[in-house]
């Protein structure tokens, strides 16, 4: 996306704080500063982050670099067909995928930014340089985890909610299965007219209870009709 207008002094990545060990969409922000159109530019990916994916974009050919290890250490955007670049007063966003470091650091984003004419400006200096590099704090901070979850990260946060949503699906499942248990003890009860001493729970000895002494009724009343039809039959 090319915006118009005014831009930063600085080619800057964005954010500039993401949690450790989160799948963090990253901005790179390029201003033309010169008179002439920017044509290519290439970010360095810097040690300890795990470039995933880039967003494909019109008028632009996307390039990785990767080493020994096959881990992409540079990411190129560049100019294709009648795109003339960046031009003058403007600036263009591109947008990647990348996992942070698992422990807290900070990562400088060195990038180098041509111009038509073959000049190049390295944006590779400390911060109190002309031509600064971006600098990126990976933090435990829960205040992080906004921007990673902003960027559509994979984070840990969000995957302690879903250990949290387990854990009262867990929950759920065990009251379920204790009933079943009572209702299947009940019932037991019923055919063997044997307590079951497997549960302790006093409302539950009180069900067995009634259900045996039902189950004893209804013996009682069953002899007594046989002895009434017995003795109709003698008359």
């Amino acid at each position: 996306m090319l915006f118009a207008g005014f831009a930063s002094a600085h080619v800057t990545v964005n954010p500039t704080v993401a949690l450790t060990g989160a799948w963090q969409t990253y901005s790179i922000k390029i201003p033309s500063e010169k008179e002439l159109p920017t044509t290519k530019v290439t970010l360095k990916v810097p040690q300890g982050v795990a470039f995933k994916q880039y967003q494909p974009l019109a008028g632009w050919k996307i390039t990785t670099e990767k080493n020994d290890s096959n881990e992409v250490t540079s990411i190129t955007w560049e100019v294709d067909g009648d795109n003339e670049g960046i031009l003058a007063g403007q600036f263009q966003q591109f947008n990647f995928v990348a996992q942070n470091p698992d422990a807290e650091t900070e990562v400088a984003w060195d990038a180098f930014q041509y111009y038509s004419d073959g000049s190049i400006v390295e944006w590779t200096g400390g911060p109190s340089d002309s031509n600064p590099h971006s600098i990126t704090a990976i933090s435990q901070d829960p205040a992080a985890a906004g921007n990673a979850a902003a960027g559509g990260g994979h984070d840990s946060a969000g995957t302690a909610g879903n250990a949290g949503h387990d854990d009262e699906a867990a929950k759920v499942d065990d009251t379920k299965a204790n009933d079943d248990t009572t209702l299947g003890d009940a019932l037991n009860d019923t055919v063997t007219g044997e307590p079951n001493n497997t549960d302790s729970d006093p409302g539950t000895l009180k069900l067995q209870q009634a259900t045996l002494i039902v189950s004893i009724l209804a013996l009682i009343l069953s002899f007594l009709g046989i002895a009434l039809a017995t003795r109709r039959k003698k008359r």
